[in-house]
């Protein structure tokens, strides 16, 4: 199997259910094609650097998986078909790969972001708690 990853571009006016059964759509295209979907990351609403019929701002989503060659031309010719994505772009990571070992690799990456976001917000509330308390022995170094 060869390891890909595609961007696509959704139209902004779909409302939640239409977007949800969108990504599902392409999700089962890419699983009935014999292929395996690593991970998959919704960046969001955002503005587009040039209109794109006639719209300004698009919801980006991010899919990497595992699939054979052949899938790949079936998967960009049913995006093209359809009106609600607004552009796609598909990118060949690998030619061999092992998509259990991807999905590990994309499962431990996650752990690790979360952890360091933990961290991270730890590490503010401390910042904010040692800020109340210069505050509070100012006002009292004030008051003598």
């Amino acid at each position: 199997m060869r390891h890909y990853e595609i961007i696509y571009i959704v139209n902004p006016n779909l409302n939640g259910d239409d977007y949800h059964e969108l990504l599902n759509k392409y999700s089962e295209i890419i699983k009935n094609n014999n292929g395996v979907i690593i991970k998959t990351d919704e960046w969001g609403k955002q503005r587009l650097a040039y209109r794109i019929r006639k719209f300004y701002n698009g919801v980006y989503v991010y899919v990497e998986f595992c699939a054979e060659a052949e899938s790949i031309a079936e998967l960009e010719r049913i995006l093209k078909l359809d009106d609600n994505i607004l552009k796609f772009q598909t990118v060949k990571l690998a030619d061999q790969a092992d998509p259990e070992e991807l999905i590990k690799n994309a499962q431990s990456s996650e752990k690790v972001r979360e952890r360091s976001s933990d961290e991270a917000e730890e590490t503010e509330e401390q910042g904010i708690n040692e800020d109340e308390d210069e505050e509070e022995s100012e006002v009292e170094d004030g008051e003598e």
